[in-house]
Order: C-alpha cells, then structure tokens, then sequence
C-alpha cells in the first residue's frame, strides 16, 4: 500500500468523524433499543441477571467491537479498502482455494443480516408508541417506512448523508446523557465491570448462557467498522468510536440502574431504553430513535449494494444492473436486489410481527458473519507474518467468543434462528454454483494459437471480394495473454460467415485485487490491423467496455498508433470515423453433452442463475445499437457409444 493511501486512511478530521459517526455506526447504535429486552425478555429480574447482563455487554464491546475490530481488523486494508471480499482478496494469492468458502459464507450471511435489520430495528423504535396506545397495530407503521425507505434508494442518497452525521450525533448524546441522568440514581451498577460478573451470570443464573444470544446483540454492526473504512478512514473510524462506545455504555449502565431499582418484577411490553426517558420528551425519544434505525438500515441497505457489486466482480453473483444515482464515490443502486431486499423485509415483518420474536433470526446471522472473518483474518496474519503464537491466542480468543455466541444462538433456532440460516444457505447456494459453473465452464473452453491466424486475419481484411462486415470488428476474450484466443472467435470470424473488417479489436478484463484501478496496454498484433487490448480494472469498478474502450482509442489516435476514419472512399475524404461493432458470445448448454451427474447439475444450476442476470452486452456496459450478439453451443463432452450405421441399396 503506497503512503498516500496510508496517509488518507489515518487521517482524523472533524468531517470525516462526523461522517462515520452518521454512516458507520447506524446499526451498532440502535441496538440499546432491544439488545435488553432480547436478554431478559419476560424473565424475573435479579441482581446477578441485571448486573451480569451488564458486564457481559460491556466485556463484549470491548473485546468483539474494539479489540477484534477497531484494533486489530482495521489494519487489514485493500488499498484503503475494508470488508470481507476485501480481506479474500487480499490472502486469495497466498491461501489455498478454499478460503474462498470462507468468504462466500460471510458475505451470504452479512446480506442476510441485511434483511433482518431494518424489520427489528424500526420495529424497536416505533414499539415506543406502546406506551401512549398498549393496543397499537405497529405493523402497518413499519411496513411504511421500510418501503419508503427502498423506494428511495432509486434517486440516491447523498442528499440524505448529509443529514447522517448531525441526526447520529443527536442520537448517541441523547442515549448517553439520558442513561447518565438515570445512572446517577443507582451508580453502584458500575461494579458490573468487574468481568468476574459475567462468570456469576453464566455459573449461577439458571440457563445463563443462554442469555448470550441476546448478549449479542449489542455488538451487532461491529462488521460495519470494517466494511466502511473506504468510505471514513481508519483514523476516523477508531477516534469516533471512543465516543461512540461511551454513549452505548452510558446508556447501558442507565437502563441497568432502573432494571436494579425494579428487582422482582419483569420487564413489561416495552423496552428499558423507553423507560428511562423522561415522560415530557418521551415523544422526541421515539421520533429520534426511528430517525437513527432508518439511517442504520440505510446504511446496511448501501453496504448490500457494495457487497454484491464486488461479488459481481469477483464471479460470485451474476451480473446486475448497477446505476450510479450520484457522483459521490462508491455509491451505486442495483434494482433487482433493491427489491429482493425490500420483499425479504417485509416478510420478516409480517412473519414476527414484533422486535422481539425477530432477535434469534438476527443474531444467528451476524455471529457466522463474524466467524468467517476471524478464519480470513487469522490468514491474513499468518501471511504478514505475525508473531505465531499471538496469532494463535488473537484466533482462539475470538473463535472461543463467538462459538459461544452461536451456540446460544442455535437454541433459538426454531423460535426464527431458521429463517437466517435458509436465507443465509440460499445465497451460499447461489454464489458456490455460480463460481463453480464459471470455472467449469472455462475450463472446457478451447484455445487456439492466435499468431498463425494473424496473416490470414490480414488478408481478410483487404479482400474486396468478401462483404465489409464493419469498419472496426471489437470481440471479447477471456484469453490472459495475445498468444492464444478462444476456438469460437476464430470460428465466427473466418468460419461462419467471413466477417471481413479493416481492423480487428481483442478485448481482455482482468479483475484486479486492489479496489479502484483503472490501467490498460495495448498489443500491436500487426500494424493497423490487429490489436490486443487488456483492461486491469479494480473489484469495485464497473467494467463500461464501452467508455473505456472509446477512450483507449482515442489515446492510441492521439499517439498515431491507430487510423480510425473511414476506409470508404466517400467518408474517407471527409474524415469521417469509421464504425465500430462489438461482437459478444452467449452460450447455451448443447444437447449432445454427456456430463457426470454433478457437473450436470452444476451446469443446468449455472444456466438457471444466468437468467436472472444481465445480457452479456448490458454486463459489460456495450451501447446496443453497435453489439451483435452470437449464441454458441457450449459442449463438454460428446455422447459416448453411438453407432449409427449406413443401410446401401
């Protein structure tokens, strides 16, 4: 990573704690709402279950939040880049294949997360309205707002991130100085700092460690840290979360002193964040509270645009439609997942119904999240050479930690743990037999050597005889290297019909490992006539073949390495560019194949997704009206023992 990079990302200024504050923590900063009413739920409260509770939320904030990822995950950057993609791509080089599935299954489950926020966080803060009305149907409020929410995301956000930083802040200075107004009355509830608490709770109360699925909660979004650290900055991420955590704490400690102050009793319908909230700004507490988990979903909603947008890049999801609604960096809108997001939400709210039956499917989601990253990182460790034997103790300590987490979350599995889990293996199902039918159908994919074909491409290209096809013939490649070219190219160009041009275009993307670049080089196959092109283009830039084709031309004209007008005499004369076509393949799985039955299943899987996503024109961003699209029989094997025989009079 250069020292400008490094530079930027260390960098701490006032906008930019402001920013992470508004985008960052959404998700981590909403859960006092319900993180309580997910421990005690109807329970008795006693003062080992109060206090315990309170430490084991504290001690885990402190080691899951702050230790795994404010110290330690946020160093593990992609040129400025976080999140698990990010940190895949960054080992992939030096690890086996099959750290792969560690970050298929994390991402699944972090998109999976991504459904589950929004219902149980707006849930938790309109449950507020109970108070005022015990009867109120909040479903319909909900259900409202989450579609309001989705249906925004179309026209951009930026306007709304503007707003992000100043809501947030009101936010956490609300929780923080209401839960101290409340500490002041019981402060002996900070003795729960002592962790020794946390073994009370688990040693002594009955089924107590159990209660760490709801212990979990409050770390939730942790995995946001890292995810935004392109868009923030490391130095702003760990500066603004010192005031963060102080907030989340004071409101933690607020709700656990009116909790010791009510021992004996169970909590009620409503929660103890509501509770501590004086009646005369009770209304501004709700109004505020729906504000920050609107944001924290917001914010969830973008990061699944990201997630899958780099999935796209990496072979892992197939390729959608993504619109940039504004200029601001990384910020894109995929339609088709927009909508998929907003039917898994409001069917997770018509499903439960209330926050409190949405807590196990949650939690089970965020912990597996969470483990798959501690697996990447303890790679990420070993290959930048950490000391051996703290990166054992770092990976046995987390691994320990939220092995417990979901073990205690497992018990809730039939109580909505499920739904997580089924959505999470949906998405593992559908990334593994994309990346699987990818590469076996690449790996049936047949070469030739291209310079033999090279002079005979070059009198194709002056024989008057043969039709013009076009002025400039573009194909798409997959070959690495100008040396060699797919057995179908050659097929269309001479074969078919002799498509006859005065220059002919070999296009190559490679998906690079760090994040943004954009570079290309050019091979001059022969003069005027044949040309190689290789596009290096970062995992979260689009490839617009298009737009960058169009400007590499015009960089090679500008340099007199390539004549673009018109070889028609009548345009010629007036200087007019020729045209250019682009030429796609779209295969389709010949009937003659004869695959084992895995590889079939696989294959017809592939070629199932593949209908869901983009043509191979829009998916590399190729203006239409210039793109002929050629569908090809892809054929793995030939059917074996057929003999068919000639009958002679």
């Amino acid at each position: 990573m250069n020292s400008s990079t490094n530079s930027h990302l260390n960098k701490v200024s006032l906008s930019g704690l402001l920013i992470s504050i508004g985008i960052v923590f959404g998700d981590i900063g909403t859960s006092p709402l319900y993180t309580y009413k997910a421990i005690f739920g109807d329970r008795i409260l006693t003062e080992n279950l109060v206090l315990g509770s309170f430490s084991a939320v504290f001690w885990t904030l402190t080691f899951q939040t702050t230790l795994k990822y404010v110290i330690i995950t946020l160093n593990a950057d992609n040129n400025g880049e976080g999140g698990i993609f990010s940190l895949y791509t960054l080992i992939r080089r030096y690890t086996g294949k099959w750290m792969l599935y560690p970050a298929i299954i994390g991402g699944s489950f972090l998109l999976a997360d991504g459904i589950i926020t929004p219902p149980i966080s707006v849930s938790s803060a309109i449950e507020g309205l109970l108070i005022y009305y015990p009867k109120l149907d909040t479903v319909p409020i909900v259900l409202a707002i989450i579609i309001l929410l989705f249906i925004t995301q179309q026209f951009g956000t930026q306007w709304l991130g503007r707003l992000f930083g100043p809501i947030m802040v009101v936010w956490f200075t609300f929780i923080g100085v209401i839960g101290l107004l409340s500490l002041v009355q019981h402060p002996g509830v900070l003795r729960a700092l002592n962790p020794w608490h946390v073994v009370t709770l688990l040693r002594d109360y009955p089924g107590g460690f159990w209660l760490l699925g709801g212990v979990f909660l409050c770390t939730t979004g942790a995995e946001a840290l890292y995810s935004d650290m392109g868009h923030c900055g490391r130095g702003n991420i760990r500066v603004s979360w010192g005031f963060v955590k102080l907030m989340l704490l004071l409101s933690y400690a607020g709700q656990s002193a009116w909790l010791m102050q009510h021992l004996g009793k169970q909590l009620g319908p409503t929660s103890s964040f509501y509770e501590i909230v004086p009646p005369s700004i009770l209304v501004f507490a709700i109004g505020i509270a729906t504000l920050a988990t609107i944001i924290a979903s917001q914010a969830l909603i973008s990061g699944s645009f990201t997630l899958i947008g780099e999935a796209i890049r990496l072979h892992l999801w197939p390729r959608q439609r993504v619109i940039y609604p504004t200029d601001f960096r990384g910020q894109l809108y995929i339609p088709q997942i927009n909508w998929l997001l907003m039917a898994g939400c409001i069917g997770v709210v018509l499903h439960f119904q209330e926050s409190k039956n949405m807590e196990a499917a949650f939690g089970l989601a965020v912990t597996l999240t969470m483990l798959m990253s501690t697996v990447l990182m303890n790679a990420y460790l070993r290959i930048k050479r950490v000391n051996a034997l703290l990166t054992v103790v770092i990976t046995a300590l987390f691994l320990s930690i939220e092995t417990s987490f979901l073990i205690a979350n497992l018990i809730k599995f039939e109580e909505g743990g499920w739904i997580s889990i089924v959505l999470g293996l949906m998405l593992i199902t559908v990334m593994t037999l994309w990346h699987k039918g990818k590469d076996l159908k690449r790996s049936f994919v047949q070469f030739e050597p291209l310079p033999p074909f090279i002079e005979t491409l070059k009198e194709l290209s002056n024989d008057t005889t043969v039709p013009k096809y076009a002025t400039h013939l573009v194909y798409l490649t997959g070959s690495e290297t100008s040396a060699k070219i797919e057995s179908e190219t050659i097929e269309s160009i001479l074969y078919r019909t002799p498509k006859r041009a005065d220059v002919y275009w070999l296009l190559h993307v490679h998906v690079e490992d760090e994040p943004f670049t954009m570079r290309y080089k050019v091979e001059t196959l022969a003069e005027q006539d044949v040309y190689y092109i290789t596009f290096y283009l970062g995992f979260r830039i689009e490839p617009r073949l298009n737009l960058f084709f169009r400007l590499a031309v015009e960089d090679m004209v500008q340099c007199n390495e390539v004549e673009i007008t018109s070889r028609y005499r009548s345009l010629n004369r007036k200087n007019l560019m020729g045209d250019f076509r682009f030429v796609v393949f779209k295969n389709f799985l010949s009937y003659e194949n004869e695959l084992p039955l895995i590889q079939k299943i696989i294959m017809n899987s592939y070629f199932l997704i593949r209908r869901t996503a983009l043509h191979e024109d829009s998916a590399y961003g190729l203006d239409t009206n210039n793109v002929v699209v050629e569908d090809v029989p892809l054929l793995f094997s030939h059917p074996k023992n057929i003999n068919l025989t000639r009958e002679r009079n």
